[in-house]
């Protein structure tokens, strides 16, 4: 594994935590080192990295979400290590940042830890989503926003504009997009136009007020997970760069977090926007409670991805007329959970295996019964086609 020290600074020791506490057992780099990181494991990192977001406040950082995260006490069933790795030094140049995150990124997720990385822009998921290159696999990104950041190809990236840069990266290895939480009168009609020709998934935020549920066969397919606390209602978190009337409630992030957790594919969780001194120690302290809920959900992992055999899955077969297709259904005995099987072209060899197994719910497969075909199978079915 490569030295990750070089990028951070250290934490101040902190003499005593109280008993059973997340302080208490964390492995933190301070001045007893940075830690030596086993297989498996959870890593905190802060970047405070605003320069393609509001240049005013580089140079600044504020990471009081630490103490709120300390003060907390683990769940009953957690068993991975947790790491807090400090804060990451800024570059010279954003693009520098970005270089120091791509490696801590790829080299964490090759070694199985999962980063949770906390802090600056949101145009910090590219930097992040650059990290799964050296893995040489097609991945899922999903981003919780009020606003879709797609920005024009012919404009520098920033913290409103990056998903473009997604798209256009080369190689590329982004099999699909989704966005949940998004408020149409923040988005234009052409960007979300271009989502749909894609066959990428949008979920409104209205959509997820009425049904909850909508987004966990989107969080199970994810493999990087970005959250953007601008997309938080402001009567919930105050300050100047909050200011949407309308958005999540903050107990529904905590929600979302823990299914982003419980989802055996997500490799690497983002919280951006966490805007140095604009934010009230209750905010700081709802940041802490995601990563909570977060770490709560990996331990409850059912690992019951139907990759490989489906021996012992309970099998069911839909014919729907109106694509002179079969839809196989896949019910997990362990979990409960639904899968659908999406058929893909044999010259692509194991480059698509990861994706042709698509999560989904019962309602899909009680649609497909009544000859309705599965939004999130024909969208997949484009793709691999």
């Amino acid at each position: 594994m490569k030295d990750l020290s070089i990028y951070f600074s250290s934490l101040e020791q902190i003499d005593s935590f109280e008993a059973g506490s997340i302080g208490e057992q964390i492995i933190r780099n301070d001045e007893n080192g940075f830690p030596e990181m086993q297989k498996g494991g959870v890593a905190l990192l802060y970047v405070p990295e605003f320069r393609f977001g509001d240049q005013t406040l580089h140079g600044k950082s504020d990471d009081r979400f630490r103490s709120a995260f300390y003060q907390l006490y683990k769940g009953a069933s957690w068993k991975k290590n947790i790491y807090d790795l400090g804060n990451l030094m800024p570059g010279e140049r954003v693009e520098d940042t970005y270089f120091a995150l791509r490696q801590i990124v790829a080299e964490l997720v090759k070694k199985d830890i999962i980063p949770i990385v906390i802090g600056g822009t949101q145009d910090l998921t590219y930097a992040m989503y650059q990290g799964y290159e050296e893995l040489e696999q097609m991945i899922n990104v999903m981003s919780i926003d009020n606003r879709l950041d797609l920005g024009d190809p012919e404009v520098a990236i920033n913290s409103k504009a990056y998903v473009n840069k997604l798209l256009m990266h080369r190689p590329c290895f982004l099999f699909n997009y989704s966005v949940l939480g998004y408020q149409t009168p923040l988005v234009k009609q052409e960007e979300l136009d271009l989502f749909e020709k894609l066959y990428f998934d949008t979920v409104r935020l209205g959509e997820f007020n009425a049904d909850f549920k909508v987004g966990e066969p989107l969080l199970r397919n994810t493999d990087l997970l970005t959250i953007d606390l601008q997309s938080i209602r402001s009567s919930d978190i105050q300050g100047k760069h909050y200011t949407e009337p309308n958005g999540f409630f903050n107990h529904e992030l905590c929600q979302i977090a823990k299914y982003a957790g419980i989802s055996d594919k997500l490799t690497s969780l983002g919280i951006f926007n966490l805007m140095p001194d604009d934010l009230s120690e209750s905010a700081h302290a709802q940041v802490a409670q995601m990563i909570w809920y977060f770490l709560d959900g990996i331990s409850l992992r059912f690992g019951d991805f139907p990759m490989g055999t489906k021996k012992g899955y309970l099998k069911f077969t839909v014919f729907l007329e109106e694509i002179d297709h079969e839809v196989i259904f896949y019910k997990s005995p362990k979990s409960e959970r639904w899968w659908m099987e999406v058929p893909y072209p044999p010259s692509e060899g194991v480059r698509f295996d990861r994706h042709h197994m698509v999560p989904c719910n019962k309602r899909d497969y009680d649609n497909a019964l009544q000859g309705e075909i599965p939004d999130l199978w024909w969208r997949t079915y484009q793709k691999l086609g």
